[in-house]
């Protein structure tokens, strides 16, 4: 049964006269209670879904459907209601209030709900329990290791009970080890606790313990995976952070020549070509810089 389903998902952005086409027509589907990943080179789209699945962003066009909630349709104030009951967020820079302990930091989003005390204390202890830091519930984030906020981070995602867990690379900053740490929470909260699970993430490691694997490119998802297929590759090859990038690359490279075809043939105008070639340009840098950073 599908949980989440998402159809022909645009999102738009301008940037000065530039504009930017961060989805294009993204068509998913996920089922209730499964964890897939989602993977692709950077500015392919994947922060965006997950905003506008989380309420966090809003769609150009299309639809994104919630088990029977239609986000694209939610007014702010039913948006807030969403974002409360029915997602919790995971990010990468955690977003714990430096100042609360891991105690209050999980108890936060019940406190915004309205959720009384008692009932509070009893879910910030369930909580800390599963992610076995009882006992540094009074420790504030400074005083946790880079893991150990992650896991009050992912605590606080669970404490209104959504069905739904949005996870942005929740294990970027974290070494091999401690990530799958990390990954092995997420698998035991999908399983025990039936939460439908998407977890945006650049490493295969991570990504081979979903059941699905969704790479998404320019804007849609170009292709779906097991992870013993990501693992080996579709096509008999490893499919690797770094080879989707230079993928990605040699097509916007290409996409590029296209361009200056067009031009010469009349078919953009001198302001089009320009926009769409610093465009270009600038993804296909940033691309190059990401490979560079990975060691490729």
């Amino acid at each position: 049964m599908a949980y989440i389903e998402v159809k022909d998902l645009v999102r738009v952005y301008r940037m000065g006269a530039v504009e930017v086409r961060a989805l294009r027509g993204l068509s998913m589907i996920v089922r209730e209670g499964e964890l897939i990943s989602v993977m692709g080179p950077s500015g392919s789209g994947k922060t965006t879904l997950l905003n506008i699945l989380g309420g966090l962003d809003r769609a150009t066009a299309g639809d994104a459907k919630v088990g029977d909630v239609d986000v694209t349709f939610l007014d702010r104030k039913q948006l807030v209601m969403y974002r409360r009951r029915v997602v919790g967020h995971i990010f990468q820079t955690l977003n714990l209030v430096p100042t609360l302990s891991a105690a209050e930091n999980v108890a936060l989003p019940m406190i915004v709900n309205q959720v009384p005390r008692s009932e509070r204390r009893e879910r910030v202890d369930e909580l800390l329990g599963i992610v076995q830091l009882s006992d540094r519930a009074k420790h504030k984030p400074d005083e946790l290791s880079g893991g150990e906020q992650q896991r009050v981070a992912i605590a606080a995602s669970l404490a209104n009970d959504p069905p739904v867990v949005l996870a942005d690379e929740p294990t970027g900053e974290l070494d091999s080890e401690t990530s799958q740490v990390i990954v092995d929470f997420l698998v035991q909260i999908n399983r025990k606790y039936n939460k439908t699970i998407i977890l945006v993430t650049h490493n295969p490691l991570v990504a081979a313990a979903s059941e699905r694997i969704l790479r998404i490119d320019d804007g849609v998802i170009q292709a779906a995976y097991t992870p013993a297929e990501l693992e080996v590759g579709a096509e008999g090859r490893a499919v690797s952070y770094v080879d989707q990038m230079r993928q990605r690359i040699k097509k916007l490279e290409k996409e590029l020549k296209n361009l200056d075809k067009k031009f010469k043939k009349g078919e953009v105008t001198g302001d089009e070509y320009v926009d769409e070639r610093l465009r270009l340009k600038a993804a296909i840098r940033g691309l190059e810089d990401e490979v560079h950073r990975h060691g490729g």
